[in-house]
């Protein structure tokens, strides 16, 4: 799109790489206020030598804003609008509003909105002028086309330099005079958007609980959610959202009748739950989050990870955490019909691929399956029971119970004579040559949890087998992790992890030491945004990019093990990087902008469980020994 391309001194002036011939002043036969083609770099506008104008005529007599394509490689400075009567003359100016661009964001482009306030004779020509005065070498360009525009008037570049003075020219400015409905930006254009925010790929989402549709970021500025749903109002005043039975967005007029019994059945759907939080931005925060895992999960229970290609997949991990958390706020039918979906598409081995195509039709690649899925899953399940309704809840069971044992039975057969299980690629997606805390701090809490469940369905053989092997586990972790402060792995030689986390409630219950390790990694991992890296292999490195979900496992490890003031600050951390929309990004990059997709899923889950916890309604941890029968 036009708006990312990259802005070149050579493109910005066409006076300077060969001016077309000037035209002769043309009356135009109707009455013009604008046009939106825009995809050439047309005039730079950088103070003193540089300015543009175009001509129009308007229809009305009041003139209260104009909009124009902007593009600027400059991220300090202002750009004046003008309305002069007479092109060359500053003392004919009859309105007149400056904008900075770092209020706009800085470098960027797409369509700026400059109001004004004037009087007006229809018919009458007059001059839209900018120019820009900036310290940076970056251009600065108003964008339009140098083909034919129907009924246009003429655009002029003041070049000093090359033509002495103002030049006429036969292509046209893009411009809006009193933009309404579709010609204001976020409709069928993008408003300005600064490059810094191009870093994430999606702003936020739209649904009809079938399809999914992401809100670019260029789409997303002055943009809000009506509140309670995943409708957005746009700057318009107009709103766009996902028509049930539909598979792309639309702008209706706002309160549209199918827009409003959207947000009617969103909102219904909240207050039938529980939106958790200790503070009011936790609440907004919590609220957004459970609206955009609704958004991500799928009729058949897959739940897709973000909404963009390379993340539009399953993953057993991150819908383990989004059941665990509509578990948890009272959404019973969205945690089973994920587990529902687990069920379909376990390997016959009882394993998971590590992401499945989200029909359930199989993996789209052959990335290598990941064992910590066999914790995952039962933990989830387990997480789900204890806050089902009570009626029927060991009948639904039951039905997932299969899936369950198969799980647990390879979980358990996987251990080795040390007690440990094998070398498996973790929740970083790469493969280590020991075994990682990754994969056995998920697969203690899945076989307890599979114990658990095993007694309360009355199945006293699978019960003991698995609390067996989940005291064998244990006992090996806290002889060959638990001395290296659990890192990556247990030869010592991958760094620090913040899986150290999953060694903590709701996972599993703290052992005495936890406190100090997930200190010191911490601290490890902190990075100067504010942020944590996922680990600090030194045969791996994430750079200056902090991942949310990472970050808020320590919050969820802190909250769970008595420390809230530290929860609550990474907390504040994560919640502080929502983008405009409120969405939480999967990244933050090292100057402190969300980057790659929002929202995410997994740290949606996790920032809606640190949130119960905070407010005292912390997620229970499987027992470590057999329970019995409740």
């Amino acid at each position: 799109m036009a708006f990312a391309r990259t802005l070149l001194p050579a493109v910005l002036c066409l006076a300077l790489t060969g001016a077309p011939a000037a035209l002769p002043r043309a009356a135009a036969a109707v009455a013009y206020d604008g046009q939106v083609g825009h995809e050439s770099a047309l005039f730079s506008l950088k103070a003193t030598n540089n300015a543009a104008a175009q001509e129009f005529t308007v229809d009305g007599t009041r003139l209260s804003r104009v909009s124009v394509w902007l593009g600027s490689g400059a991220a300090t400075g202002t750009v004046t609008a003008q309305v002069r009567r007479v092109r060359a003359d500053a003392g004919s100016v009859i309105a007149s509003t400056t904008l900075d661009l770092a209020a706009l964001g800085g470098a960027g482009a797409g369509w700026v909105e400059f109001p004004l306030s004037a009087d007006v004779t229809a018919g009458t020509t007059y001059y839209l002028h900018l120019q820009a005065n900036t310290a940076e070498s970056g251009p600065i360009a108003w964008y339009g086309t140098t083909r034919a525009v129907p009924g246009s008037l003429t655009s002029w570049n003041y070049d000093r330099a090359y033509w002495g003075g103002w030049h006429a020219y036969t292509s046209r400015l893009a411009f809006h005079t009193d933009p309404t409905g579709s010609e204001r930006c976020g409709e069928t254009e993008p408003c300005y958007v600064p490059t810094s925010a191009l870093a994430a790929r999606t702003s936020g989402l739209l649904t009809n609980r079938v399809a999914t549709e992401a809100v670019l970021p260029p789409f997303a500025v002055g943009a809000s959610y009506v509140d309670g749903s995943n409708v957005l109002r746009l700057p318009s005043g107009r709103w766009r959202y996902l028509p049930d039975g539909a598979s792309a967005s639309v702008v209706v007029e706002a309160d549209d009748p199918g827009a409003l019994a959207q947000v009617e059945e969103s909102r219904a759907w909240l207050a039938a739950g529980r939106v958790p939080g200790a503070t009011a931005a936790q609440r907004e925060a919590s609220r957004r989050a459970l609206l955009s895992m609704r958004a991500l999960l799928k009729p058949g229970g897959a739940f897709a990870a973000a909404w963009a290609p390379p993340w539009e997949y399953s993953w057993p991990r991150d819908g383990a955490f989004a059941a665990a958390a509509f578990a948890a706020t009272g959404h019973d039918e969205e945690a089973y019909r994920i587990l529902g979906y687990d069920a379909l598409t376990q390997r016959s081995d009882g394993t998971w691929e590590a992401r499945t195509e989200l029909d359930g039709s199989g993996p789209p690649d052959a990335r290598k399956w990941q064992l910590d899925g066999n914790g995952w899953v039962p933990w989830a399940t387990w997480q789900w029971y204890q806050a089902a309704p009570a009626g029927g809840r060991d009948e639904r069971l039951r039905a997932l119970y299969p899936m369950v044992r198969k799980a647990a039975d390879y979980a358990a057969r996987s251990l080795g004579p040390d007690g440990l299980p094998p070398a498996s690629p973790d929740y970083w997606e790469l493969d280590t040559t020991t075994a990682n805390i990754g994969t056995a701090a998920p697969l203690l809490a899945g076989l307890n949890s599979a114990a658990d469940l095993a007694a309360r369905v009355g199945t006293v053989a699978d019960a003991e087998r698995w609390g067996e092997a989940a005291r064998r586990l244990s006992a090996a972790i806290a002889t060959s992790f638990a001395p290296l402060g659990y890192q990556r792995t247990v030869d010592g030689e991958h760094g620090r992890d913040s899986a150290v986390a999953f060694m903590a409630p709701p996972f599993n219950a703290a052992p005495a030491d936890l406190g100090e390790a997930l200190d010191s990694t911490y601290r490890a991992l902190l990075l100067p945004n504010g942020g944590v890296s996922p680990g600090n292999d030194p045969s791996f490195s994430w750079g200056s990019y902090a991942w949310t979900a990472s970050t808020s496992f320590f919050a969820l490890a802190w909250a769970g093990t008595g420390e809230p003031v530290k929860a609550g600050r990474v907390l504040d951390w994560v919640l502080s990087k929502r983008n405009g929309l409120g969405e939480l990004p999967e990244t933050v990059n090292g100057a402190g902008r969300p980057s790659a997709v929002a929202p995410l899923g997994w740290t949606d889950s996790l920032v809606v469980l640190t949130a119960l916890a905070l407010q005292g309604s912390a997620r229970p941890t499987p027992p470590a020994t057999r329970s019995s029968a409740g």
